[in-house]
Formats: C-alpha cells, structure tokens, sequence
C-alpha cells in the first residue's frame, strides 16, 4: 500500500512538474427535485479545477463558483435556467488559483448529456388520508413536493414545473392483505370508491411523468399511511394473537388465584381448629 500511495504521488508530481494536470475522474450529474451538482474526483493537489457548461450547440459559460476550486462539486442549480434543454459539461484541470501555466489547452473530462425537466430525481409527496361519513370513499391529498428552484422568492413545486404532464400513482391494498391495486390521477386530491365499506386501506403515492423515458418516469414512494375506520379493526386484528394469548393467560391466573385463595383460607382454618382441639382436651390418667 505504501509502495502504491508513493508512486502515485510520484507520477502525480511528475505531471505537474511538467505543466500536466491529472484529469478529473467519474465526472457525473446528481439532481434531486432540480437541484443539480456536477461531481468528480479525486481532491486536487497543487492543481485546481474549473467547470463550463452549455446547452448543446451553443458557447460554453462558467459557473463564478466553480473557476479554480478545490472542491469536487459544482452546484448548477441556478445555472441551467431552460429546464427543457440538454446540457453538457466539462472539468478542466488547471493550476491553482493565482498560479500560471505554459499549457494552452487544459486536460479536460466531459459529461454525460444531462436534461433537468427529463433527469431530476422527484422527491417523495406527503399524504393525507380523509375516509367520507359514509365510509364509502376515501379521498387522498397530495402535498407536491417542492423544488429548488423559486420564482418571486417563492419555491416552486414540482406542479408548477410540470404542470400538466404531472401525474400521481397510487398504490393501494387493503389492511392486513398482500394483495394490490394501482391506479393513477392527473390531480394532487384523488378520489377512492372502489373500496369496501368499513374497510381499513393503507397507500402509497409517487410522483408519475408520463412524458420521461420509462426508467425515469416514476418519483420516490410516500411513505405509507392508512386509513382509519371508525368502527375499527376485529379485536383480534387490532392487537394480534401473540397480544390476545397472552391477555387470556393473565386472566386465567388471575381466575385462578380468586378461586384458589378462599379454599386455601378455609384449609388453613380447618387445621387451626382441629388443632386447638386437641390441645383442650386433658390428659388421661395412667
């Protein structure tokens, strides 16, 4: 190991010495609800590293955070302003900022083609559940997640973004069943009525954009939430056996030592008169 670690630092000096940067490596984008990094390695060493960026087709610019950094990460977020469009990017290897360089062309490493509106990962929606008096429909409402990205100084939410081309998939099973049902809403308050009357059902909800590729179409799951009937689980349901089996044990005991303790009393008093019995009665004379 440190027979690696030392020829590394050798070629790595080596390079530098000679007016060569090593090149940034694993050069990918994260985004996540719009907001977009682009990412690399390793940490530099007496060198730095530079981002520029475009729209396919059109001239480079630069990021003023991200001219000579030491950091492995470039927050694009606010950058890459036509959310429809398709970016590139590369990571140039420089000298340190306020150190010059012979080199006329950088090394550089480009980028994966990346496009916010078809890319970003959606985040996972909050759910309210509300079951009708009747208990004949349940009413699911959605809380769009919101982005990274603000209008006015307001954060914009994932419907104002998509719009129209955001859907909501539900998932849906009944309580205590494996079994389930998928059905999907162009609208954040969904409506339920192919569920049985006083039945508890749990769901789960994702964001759906049908206008991505299919492996970038669905969003985070919601965690799970359940409704809850007024008239409530079967007791053996709403506790479980292990629960109820072992309430019916105490019970028993309890039964048990109510039935047992009046005998027990009533023997021990028998003894106690029978014994002074005995000891009342005189001695016969020899």
């Amino acid at each position: 190991m440190v027979f690696l670690m030392t020829l590394f630092m050798t070629v790595l000096l080596t390079d530098i010495a000679s007016g060569e940067y090593p090149k940034a490596q694993n050069v990918s984008w994260s985004s996540f609800n719009f907001k977009t990094l682009l990412m690399w390695s390793p940490k530099p060493v007496n060198y730095s590293y530079t981002v520029e960026y475009s729209v396919l087709g059109q001239d480079r610019q630069r990021n003023p955070h991200c001219i000579r950094t030491t950091e492995t990460e470039c927050d694009l977020t606010t950058s890459l302003t036509d959310l429809k469009a398709t970016y590139s990017a590369d990571v140039l290897s420089e000298p340190p900022l306020g150190g010059t360089s012979d080199i006329i062309e950088f090394p550089h490493t480009s980028s994966e083609r990346f496009c916010p509106y078809k890319d970003t990962q959606i985040g996972r929606p909050e759910v309210k559940v509300e079951v009708s008096e009747d208990k004949r429909k349940i009413t699911l409402h959605v809380k769009d997640p919101l982005t990274a990205l603000f209008r006015d100084s307001r954060a914009l939410s994932i419907r104002d973004v998509f719009a129209e081309d955001l859907q909501y998939r539900v998932t849906y099973r009944r309580a205590q069943s494996t079994g389930k049902k998928v059905t999907t809403s162009e609208s954040s308050v969904i409506e339920l009525t192919d569920v049985d009357r006083g039945q508890s059902y749990c769901f789960n909800v994702q964001a759906f954009i049908p206008s991505r590729s299919p492996d970038q179409q669905l969003g985070e799951l919601s965690q799970t939430v359940c409704s809850q009937d007024e008239e409530g689980k079967p007791f053996f349901e709403e506790y479980g056996i292990g629960v109820i089996a072992f309430g019916l044990l105490i019970i028993m005991a309890v039964i048990a030592a109510v039935i047992a303790f009046p005998v027990l009393y009533c023997r021990r008093s028998r003894r106690r008169a029978n014994q002074r019995e005995k000891e009342g009665v005189p001695l016969r004379a020899v």
